[in-house]
Formats: structure tokens, C-alpha cells, sequence
């Protein structure tokens, strides 16, 4: 009779094997993880939103060449826009604010003026940090496009 136990009772080749193992299983936690928080900002047709890039770099230089100008004041619960420049403009805005890095956070919004000429956005939330903020004509003719840090109650001036 020997002291001999069987292999599945002794300590080493558990340990051999666990080891592998928990690299196995983290490894397809890991792409479970990938798969389901896919990077937002990676766009599926670059090629075209590319080309789309040369059009909208139309649509700024026409307004700057035709003066537009807006003054973007931004509190806590409110955006307000005016304009302050270019040939007078009356129809509705599609105002955009886009997060850097948030895509949720995004807005985007089709807006038409009160009687005293002001572009209201009511906000659910403050919004604070790097935003790119855009402003298009309605027809599509011309685009305002521009990077702010948004910060407590101050006035911006986008051309």
C-alpha cells in the first residue's frame, strides 16, 4: 500500500491549473467589457463625414464673410443667443452643444426666436467644461462654429 493520493487531491496541479484559468476567464471579461461599451467617438463611415468636413468649411467661411456674429450667455438652467452682426436673420437656429467627450451629454435642437430676437435653450442641467458649441441657418447656408469652456455666467461672442 503507498502514500501515493491521486492527482486531483493533491495542491500543485490545482494550483497549475487555476492560474491559467483566471487569465481565461479576465481575458473574456474583458472582451464582454470591449463589446459593450464601444468607443463613441470612432465614426463608422469616416470617409464620408470626412467629405462632409470640406462642406461645412464652406458654410463657415460664408459667415464670416457675410459678418455673422452671436453673443451666447450661459447660467445654470438657461442659453440664451442674440445676434450682434451680419444681414438679419429671423428664421430658426439648429443650435447644437456638443461634450468633447460625453456623446449623452450632447444637445441638439431646432430653435426659433422670442419677439426681443433671443434664441432660448431651457437646460435640465448646468453644464459646465469644454464644449463645442454650433450654430447653423436654418436653410443651411451658413454654419457658426466654436469651441468655449463654459463657466459660471459668462458671455461668449462666437464668429
Amino acid at each position: 500500500m503507498s502514500d501515493i493520493q491521486p492527482w486531483y487531491k493533491q495542491f500543485w496541479p490545482w494550483f497549475l491549473i487555476i492560474l491559467p484559468l483566471c487569465a481565461v476567464v479576465a481575458s473574456i471579461n474583458l472582451l464582454f467589457i470591449a463589446l459593450d461599451n464601444s468607443d463613441s467617438l470612432v465614426a463608422e463611415d469616416y470617409y464620408k463625414e470626412g467629405k462632409a468636413i470640406n462642406m461645412d468649411l464652406r458654410k463657415i467661411n460664408y459667415a464670416k464673410q457675410i459678418g455673422m456674429q452671436y453673443q451666447a450667455k450661459i447660467d445654470d438652467n438657461m442659453v440664451e443667443i442674440t445676434q450682434h452682426g451680419g444681414p438679419a436673420y429671423t428664421a430658426a437656429l439648429s443650435i447644437d452643444l456638443y461634450h468633447r467627450t460625453i456623446k449623452e451629454s450632447d444637445i441638439s435642437l431646432k430653435v426659433t426666436a422670442d419677439g426681443a430676437g433671443i434664441y432660448r435653450i431651457p437646460l435640465d442641467e448646468s453644464i459646465k467644461g469644454p464644449w463645442e458649441i454650433r450654430i447653423e441657418g436654418f436653410d443651411g447656408q451658413w454654419r457658426i462654429q466654436q469651441r468655449i469652456d463654459i463657466t459660471d455666467d459668462v458671455e461668449y461672442w462666437l464668429n
